[in-house]
């Protein structure tokens, strides 16, 4: 019996798994039944919709009933940017889109700058080389020849033309920050760096003066006009007071105070300075005129020789122009520093891009001077 029983086992175990793909398989044979997962899944494709539904709707009940947890509906996840709807209105896309404008108007704004400051650079090379040939012109002598020029000096007129383009640099500066509301520490380290672009202007003349006084009296390197309002070598301090004093208002009564006393210390100062260059001049005339020139009978040797000597004195005398141009731009760094001290950092500011503005306006009146139509000879 038990042999009997392990053999039927095993026939059943053989019609099921081996003989069923055979061609005589026994047609009795009873499979199995399906695992559960084949049955529901065929069974889920069978259920019609509204039977689906129905079932749902009962597990769902049924859920409620026994206090069981229903599963939250799941929310739909916005469509990426990479959908058909194009969604460019989330926050980071609108982020890059604003840092790439802005990009962009920046890079317009410098290439915008960038072709001015080209065009400006060409207008100032342009007038200078028209104030350089203008000024060889009226330094050539009788016989065709011009005269030897001190490399101190040419150095010194190329230190000038770099000197006023940096002006116009920093006035820009000046103006955009006045534009801007710029805080006082930012117009103050502005100002002092326009008093001290003054002081290097004045130490570089003090070195020409040295190689050629007569150059820097005179004005040669500067423009027609700015030559008309020359005072041994620059200009007059209270007259730069008056200039900046319209362009300062309003002022309190203490700094008004200030300023009319700076004015009037200024003038004082500029006229012993005028009375010591008028003291120069009639000494060098009285030597000039007790000079013992020889006659045209030829005169003696040492009468030729002591007329020489006395020419020497009279040059030597040039040498305190030095000390007057020297003196004349001391004055004018100490009314500048005297007036940044008496004003608040946005008033300084304000009078040193009014001095700048009238220095160019000077230049530009001498440019258009020079290229105004004339009548024909």
């Amino acid at each position: 019996m038990g042999i009997y029983g392990r053999q039927q086992r095993h026939l059943v175990a053989t019609g099921v798994w081996g003989d069923t793909f055979r061609p005589d398989a026994d047609a009795d044979a009873v499979p199995l039944p399906l695992p559960l997962a084949t049955v529901a899944a065929a069974v889920d494709v069978v259920v019609e919709p509204a039977e689906a539904k129905l079932g749902h709707h009962r597990l769902m009940a049924h859920q409620r009933r026994h206090d069981v947890p229903v599963p939250a509906a799941k929310e739909e996840a916005p469509p990426s940017s990479d959908s058909f709807g194009h969604d460019d209105a989330r926050p980071r896309d609108k982020r890059r889109l604003a840092q790439n404008r802005e990009a962009a108007r920046k890079s317009r704004l410098r290439k915008k700058a960038y072709i001015q400051n080209l065009e400006t650079s060409r207008l100032k090379l342009a007038q200078l080389e028209q104030e350089l040939t203008m000024a060889r012109r009226q330094h050539v002598t009788a016989g065709g020849v011009p005269p030897p020029v001190d490399p101190r000096v040419a150095a010194f007129e190329l230190e000038h033309a770099r000197w006023v383009e940096e002006q116009a640099r920093q006035a820009r500066e000046l103006r955009a920050a006045l534009q801007s509301g710029a805080p006082d520490p930012r117009l103050s380290a502005l100002a002092g760096a326009a008093l001290a672009h003054y002081e290097a202007l004045f130490d570089a003349r003090a070195r020409a003066a040295r190689a050629d006084a007569f150059l820097v009296l005179s004005g040669a390197w500067r423009t027609p006009a700015e030559r008309l309002f020359l005072w041994i070598g620059g200009f007059r301090p209270s007259e730069m007071l008056k200039v900046l004093a319209p362009q300062l208002d309003p002022l309190a009564e203490q700094q008004a105070a200030s300023v009319r006393a700076l004015r009037n210390t200024a003038r004082q100062l500029e006229d012993a300075l005028a009375q010591g260059m008028d003291k120069l001049q009639q000494t060098l005339v009285d030597a000039l005129m007790t000079v013992d020139w020889p006659g045209d009978d030829g005169g003696v040797a040492w009468c030729a020789g002591y007329a020489a000597q006395q020419m020497a004195g009279a040059v030597g005398k040039l040498d305190d122009l030095v000390g007057f141009v020297v003196q004349a731009d001391h004055l004018r760094l100490e009314t500048l520093q005297n007036m940044h001290k008496i004003l608040t950092p946005r008033q300084a500011a304000r009078g040193l891009l009014a001095l700048a503005d009238y220095c160019q306006r000077l230049r530009a009146l001498s440019s258009l001077w020079a290229a105004r139509p004339r009548e024909p000879a």
